[in-house]
């Protein structure tokens, strides 16, 4: 850049604090914006071109200098200064260098539409990769449902067994909720979709500017309709933090669960080792700590989405340096969440399920026990007084040290005459995921089907 222009204005006649210069500099993070800077800066060019506010050999220079800085980004061989700010700052200063007509790039626009432009194509690309990865663990988690459709386990409410379920059925439960997280990235995708670029620093242009053109350069579905909001509007961040901190949350549950299944208390599975550490004290320790990161790291996409609702919560229109600050927390979300579903894409498929130890903590007669009350509302009792009469037999169980099963026929044949003959029939749990009428429920023949189902869903997605 010519040294006599300032790229702080004309205006000012001393250089910014170097304190002050090292405070406010945001290229250090804000650098990896830079393909989706420079694909908005050609699309500018192009249009600035057909608006016969460029020449077509200073748009062919432009285009050669930011294709030539984008190849020494890629290789890491720029020179990026915080003497210049920001990325913008950087690639203009680079261009300008290169030939003098880059000076003629900035036409029409302000760094506060080019950065929310920039800003949006990279959401776009990100919510595509994240989705893709969600993908990536719904079909994880399908494989393990089929490879393990017939194991029973204990189904919880409150961590107490509660009623047997396929284990299956529990795998699934976790693919809706991802099913749900990734609609909801596709639906925020719709609200990033804006073009902002052509709104200027928050007025618009008196230049014939063709913003529609610049929109089909880069792809985007719409423009922005009110100039003031688009260079203010952060909506699209804040909606796609919340999407994924409630992803982090779904993955945080799923973890806890594989945590606990795999402890020696509940003994229902083994970790890859891969994904396992061992303790710096204790020889035989088999610590599974990729899910505890997992688990873990939801506090950060939850602490980040709280930073950007308090970071705009206070800002007058239109623009205002505190947005300098979306970017790190953006950027650390992303990163977090997809190494999340990374990481449970491959440790998914090594995970080893000790069947004889799932059937045997499926086969507890106490879990049966709503299945009594079922058989008894289907003989005539009321639920409420067959829910008491069960409960009684319960507590007359536990208080001989027998199970529900072992009691006998004496102490059931008061609840119906017939109960006795059927009472060993009751207790197997097989019998009671197949006596399952309700869609939706763990009936092995609705479980294959939405095993089916999921395939159909993610080889079209």
């Amino acid at each position: 850049m010519n040294p006599s222009i300032s790229p702080w204005g004309g205006r000012f006649h001393e250089t910014p604090d170097i304190l002050f210069r090292r405070f406010s500099e945001s290229v250090s993070f804000d650098q990896r914006l830079y393909r989706h800077d420079i694909l908005g800066s050609i699309a500018h060019a192009t249009m600035l071109h057909e608006a016969g506010l460029l020449g077509a050999e200073e748009r062919e220079e432009i285009v050669r200098g930011l294709e030539a800085i984008q190849e020494e980004i890629a290789k890491g061989v720029f020179p990026w200064s915080t003497d210049w700010e920001d990325l913008h700052m950087n690639i203009e200063r680079a261009l300008i260098a290169r030939t003098p007509c880059g000076a003629k790039l900035h036409t029409g626009r302000s760094r506060n539409d080019q950065v929310a432009t920039a800003l949006r194509l990279w959401v776009k690309e990100e919510i595509d990769s994240d989705r893709e990865a969600i993908r990536a663990v719904q079909s994880a988690l399908v494989d393990w449902a089929e490879r393990d459709v017939d194991v029973l386990i204990p189904g919880y409410t409150h961590l107490q067994r509660a009623q047997p379920v396929l284990l299956a059925h529990h795998l699934l439960a976790y693919v809706e909720m991802l099913s749900r997280d990734s609609d909801r990235l596709r639906e925020g995708r719709k609200r990033a979709d804006v073009l902002p670029l052509g709104s200027g620093a928050l007025a618009g242009s008196t230049l014939p500017l063709d913003r529609h053109r610049v929109a089909e350069l880069l792809h985007f579905s719409q423009v922005a309709r009110n100039s003031m909001d688009a260079v203010s509007d952060r909506d699209f961040v804040v909606e796609y933090l919340a999407s994924l901190a409630l992803l982090g949350t779904h993955l945080s549950r799923f973890a806890e669960d594989l945590i606990l299944w795999s402890s020696s208390e509940f003994g229902l599975a083994s970790l890859p080792e891969g994904f396992t550490t061992g303790s710096s004290l204790m020889p035989q320790k088999k610590n599974p700590d990729a899910l505890e990161l997992v688990r873990g790291k939801t506090g950060r996409l939850s602490g980040n989405l709280l930073s950007i609702l308090i970071l705009l919560k206070g800002l007058p229109l239109t623009y205002n340096r505190d947005l300098q600050e979306d970017k790190e927390a953006l950027f650390d979300s992303a990163d977090t969440a997809l190494g999340c579903l990374r990481i449970l894409a491959a440790l998914i498929p090594g995970v080893v399920v000790h069947r004889d130890r799932c059937e045997q903590a499926a086969s507890d007669p106490m879990l049966l026990a709503t299945d009594l009350v079922d058989w008894l509302v289907n003989h005539g009792m009321a639920f409420r007084e067959a829910h008491h009469a069960v409960g009684r037999l319960v507590a007359l169980a536990e208080s001989r040290e027998v199970s529900l099963a072992e009691l006998p026929a004496e102490d059931v044949a008061p609840l119906h005459p017939k109960l006795p003959s059927e009472w060993n029939e009751i207790w197997s749990p097989r019998a009671a995921i197949e006596r399952r009428q309700t869609e939706g429920s763990s009936r092995p023949i609705f479980v294959r089907a939405e095993i089916e189902r999921w395939r159909r869903e993610l080889r079209s997605a």
